[in-house]
């Protein structure tokens, strides 16, 4: 049902409406996200079976992912489009969109930041500093996994398995997972472990840990939020900066480019959104690729 009716809203939009190529591929995008998160959430339904209440889980799930409100409108806007032509075709009796609109919700989700940014408060690392190799290899990690800072304090070097591309992570509930990990990322990386942190005081009992401070002690999630708060003002970036908008910015670069919701959903560690059962191991190598080829940062 989902196939026939979405290749009749493609030829809908292209002859009735005339959108060009580009159009009709985004309205078609936003409906492939929807059916990826009924997957997810092992509702098979067709069209004419969802009520807005499904809906309105769809639009949640998109907004945890960190996806920007104009996103949001963007995704919500293509959904009622899609009903709007198959309410016109007399394909469903009731429109479940009427009243769908985007979460309200009482704190604003973090900002996300453009590649291009990225690239502007790794660029503003001061590589001259003791510390500089090191900051550099730790936001190359947090973008390239993205992780939470809690998972990137508590990294150990036995966790990195550069040569075959994947680090293990340990999330909340001591849940583990294995992240694909970028080429920039695990080139820093090397550099760092070969050069400062090689040279550098390391405490007794923290031999393991991947990035320690200049007393040789694991860094605190205060003092990555500090150099990152830093950073953002020396790149000129005015926007409320935290380790977590490198995550979000991590996800929402990955859906906005078309990746799999599922992939991005085990990358990230997140469990709430679907029940144990459902809950869909990937195949490492496939999460692998999907950061190759829709992650600005392993291009």
């Amino acid at each position: 049902m989902w196939e026939s009716s979405i290749k009749g809203f493609a030829g809908y939009l292209q002859l009735e409406r005339s959108l060009s190529p580009n159009s009709v591929e985004a309205y078609l995008r936003d409906i492939q996200k929807l059916t990826s998160y009924l997957e997810l959430e092992g509702k098979k339904m067709a069209p004419h079976q969802l009520t807005l209440k499904d809906l309105q889980g769809f639009i949640r799930f998109v907004a945890e992912l960190g996806l920007e409100p104009t996103t949001q409108s963007r995704l919500i806007s293509g959904i009622k489009g899609f009903y709007k032509y198959l309410l016109t075709e007399q394909l469903i009796k009731a429109d479940p969109t009427t009243l769908l609109e985007a979460p309200k919700t009482r704190r604003k989700l973090p900002d996300v930041l453009s590649f291009e940014e990225i690239e502007a408060m790794i660029a503003a690392i001061d590589l001259s500093k003791p510390e500089g190799h090191r900051n550099k290899a730790m936001l190359e990690v947090l973008y390239s996994c993205g992780l939470r800072v809690s998972e990137l304090v508590g990294l150990r070097k036995s966790w990195l398995f550069l040569e075959t591309g994947f680090i293990r992570v340990i999330g909340k509930g001591d849940k583990e997972r294995l992240v694909p990990i970028g080429r920039e990322a695990m080139h820093y990386l090397k550099i760092y472990e070969q050069g400062q942190r090689r040279v550098g005081v390391i405490q007794p009992g923290y031999e393991d840990f991947v990035f320690l401070n200049r007393r040789g002690k694991p860094l605190t999630r205060v003092m990555v939020f500090l150099i990152i708060k830093d950073l953002a003002k020396a790149a000129g970036i005015k926007k409320n900066i935290s380790p977590h908008t490198l995550r979000h910015s991590f996800a929402t670069h990955l859906v906005e480019g078309g990746a799999d919701l599922r992939a991005v959903q085990e990358m990230l560690g997140h469990e709430s959104i679907t029940t144990t059962e459902i809950y869909t191991h990937l195949d490492k190598q496939f999460l692998k690729s999907t950061l190759e080829r829709f992650h600005p940062a392993f291009k």
